[in-house]
C-alpha cells in the first residue's frame, strides 16, 4: 500500500490552484514554539506548489530540492506545498532520521481527496488499514513466497512480447510497459489472465488516473466524477471475482496458494476475524494500481538508459544469454536464474537512482520535535526527496554519470539509495518489482536491440518519471 500511497503523491499536487480546501484549512505558524527551519512559503495559498510541479514536467525534478538545499540548507528547509506547511528533509541523516521515527514521531500522509476516489469499505481510517495491510503483505510479498511465481511472470513475459513487440519495426514503449505489469499484477493478486479479463480492468484505470490529477470537482461528466465512477466499477468487479473466489476455495477449485487474493481470504488478523469482503476489494484496488505503475515507469526507463548506453547493453545482454543458455527447452526461469542477474540488477539500480520511480513521499508530525536547532510544529507536512541524496555528490561521485559498480559489493552507503523508501514504511513490493524488471531485462534483450526515435526524449515528472513522448523505438530483431 505504501508503494501506492507513495506513487500518487503527485497527483494530488495538482489539486493546489482549485482545491476546495484551501477555503478550509490554515496553518497554524506555531509563534511559541521555536525557531522555524530557513525557507519561504511562497505565495498564498499556491505556496511553492506550482514551481515544485513546474521543474517536474520539465525534466529536471531536482532543482527544486537543490536550488533550496543551495540557499538555505543541505539538512531541511520550509516551503508551502498543497496548501500545507511543509518542511523538505534532505540527504542521509534527514532519510535515517524519518524512517527511524515512523509512528514515533511522524506518520505516512496523504490527502483526504484520497477518500473520495478510494473509499474504505471499513469503519476504520486509511491509516488505520494502511497499517493492517503492511502487516499482511510481507507473508506474500517476501522472497521466499515469491520464488514459486517466478515462473508464472515467465509465461507472462513470454506471451506479452510475442503479442506486442515481435515482428513489429517499431514500438511506444511506456504503454507496453505499463501493459505488461499490470497484466502481471492481474495474475498474481486476483489471477484474471485472459486478455479480454485484463482489459476490462485495465480500461477504467486511464479515467481513474485521468481523475486523480483533475480537480476534485464531483459533478457528472468531470474528470474527477469519472474517476470516481471508474474506481466503483472496478470495485463491483474485484467484488465479483471474491465471491467466486471464495466459493471456489470451499470447493477445493481454487489453491491458498495460487495469488494475493487468496492469501488474504483465508489469512486472519490477531484476534482471528478475517476480512469482510468490501476491504479486500478495497485493498486489491490500491495494490493493482501500486503494483504496476512505479514498476513500468522503471521498465521504461531502463529500456531508454540500455539504448543511450551499448556498452552497458552488451553486458546485460552477455549475462542474460549465459542464463539462457543454461536452460532446457521451454524450461521456464527460477529463483537460482533471478541470482545470477547481478549485473542486470545493478544496471536497474542505477537506473532507479537518476530515474527513481516514486520521487519522494509525505509524512506528517504527529508530535513536535526539534531537529538540528530547528522546530517542526505538530501537524505540519513533512517531504523527503530521493533527488536530496541520489543526484548528491557528497554521496554518489559524479551524480550523473551511469555508473551500476556503484552497486557492487556492499552497494551505496545506508539511506543514500531510497527509490523503496526505508524504515518501517520501506515498500513491502520492493522483492516483487525486482523480480518483474528482471524477467522484463531478460526477455527484451535476448530479442532485440533497438534504437530511439528521439533521440533528445526527455524522462519528465507527471507525476511518476516517464518518457516525454513514450518513448518510440526502432527495433532489431536479435538472430536465434
Amino acid at each position: 500500500m505504501e508503494l501506492f500511497y507513495a506513487s500518487f503523491f503527485g497527483f494530488f499536487v495538482l489539486f493546489v490552484t482549485l482545491s476546495f480546501h484551501f477555503l478550509f484549512y490554515r496553518q497554524k505558524s506555531g509563534s511559541n514554539i521555536g525557531t522555524l527551519p530557513p525557507g519561504r512559503t511562497g505565495f498564498p495559498m499556491v505556496g511553492e506548489t506550482l514551481e515544485f510541479l513546474s521543474t517536474g514536467w520539465k525534466g529536471h525534478p531536482e532543482k527544486f530540492i537543490f536550488d533550496r538545499i543551495a540557499k538555505y540548507s543541505s539538512f531541511f528547509f520550509r516551503t508551502s506545498l498543497l496548501g500545507y506547511s511543509t518542511v523538505v528533509f534532505c540527504g542521509a541523516d534527514g532519510n535515517k532520521f524519518l524512517f527511524s521515527n515512523e509512528n514515533k514521531l511522524v506518520q505516512s500522509w496523504w490527502p483526504d481527496t484520497v477518500e473520495k476516489i478510494f473509499p474504505s469499505s471499513s469503519q476504520t481510517s486509511s491509516k488505520e488499514e494502511a497499517i493492517r495491510l503492511r502487516k499482511l503483505l510481507p507473508n506474500f510479498l517476501k522472497a521466499e513466497a515469491l520464488q514459486r511465481y517466478i515462473g508464472i511472470m515467465d509465461k507472462i513475459a513470454q506471451r506479452h512480447f510475442a503479442t506486442y513487440w515481435d515482428n513489429k519495426d517499431q514500438v511506444v514503449v511506456f504503454p507496453l510497459t505499463k501493459h505488461y505489469t499490470f497484466s502481471i499484477a492481474c495474475r498474481l493478486f486476483v489471477s484474471v489472465e485472459d486478455p479480454s479479463h485484463v482489459a476490462k480492468l485495465e480500461d477504467p484505470f486511464v479515467c481513474l488516473i485521468a481523475g486523480i490529477i483533475s480537480f476534485p470537482i464531483d459533478f457528472p461528466g468531470t474528470p474527477f466524477n469519472r474517476a470516481i465512477k471508474a474506481s466503483n466499477f472496478i470495485r463491483t468487479e474485484l467484488m465479483t471475482i471474491i465471491k467466486q473466489r471464495k466459493l471456489d476455495l470451499a470447493e477445493g477449485k481454487a489453491s491458498p496458494t495460487q495469488d494475493i487474493l487468496s492469501h488474504m481470504l483465508l489469512t486472519s488478523d490477531e484476534n482471528g476475524k478475517f476480512m469482510h469482503e468490501a476491504d479486500i476489494a478495497d485493498k486489491i484496488l490500491g495494490l493493482l494500481i501500486g503494483g504496476h505503475d512505479t514498476a513500468s515507469s522503471s521498465c521504461a526507463s531502463i529500456v531508454k538508459f540500455l539504448a543511450e548506453l551499448p556498452e552497458v547493453y552488451e553486458g546485460v545482454y552477455k549475462e542474460q544469454m549465459e542464463i539462457a543458455k543454461s536452460k532446457g527447452e521451454g524450461e521456464l526461469l527460477n529463483w537460482d536464474d533471478i541470482q545470477r542477474m547481478k549485473y542486470s540488477w545493478n544496471v536497474a539500480c542505477e537506473v532507479m537512482r537518476l530515474a527513481p520511480p516514486v520521487q519522494g513521499a509525505f509524512r506528517e508530525a504527529i508530535n513536535h520535535f526539534v531537529y538540528n536547532g530547528f522546530s517542526v510544529p505538530k501537524g505540519w507536512k513533512i517531504y523527503w526527496s530521493t533527488h536530496s541524496t541520489h543526484r548528491n555528490p557528497e554521496f554518489f561521485p559524479e551524480p550523473l554519470k551511469f555508473d551500476p559498480s556503484r552497486f557492487e559489493g556492499s552497494g551505496p552507503a545506508p539511506y543514500t539509495f531510497v527509490p523503496f523508501g526505508g524504515g518501517p514504511r520501506m515498500c513491502p513490493g520492493k522483492e516483487y518489482a525486482r523480480l518483474e524488471i528482471l524477467v522484463f531485462m531478460h526477455h527484451l534483450v535476448r530479442r532485440f536491440k533497438w534504437k530511439k526515435n528521439i533521440p533528445d526524449e526527455k524522462i519528465i515528472v507527471d507525476p511518476l518519471p516517464k518518457p516525454e513522448k513514450g518513448l518510440p523505438i526502432l527495433l532489431f530483431p536479435r538472430k536465434a
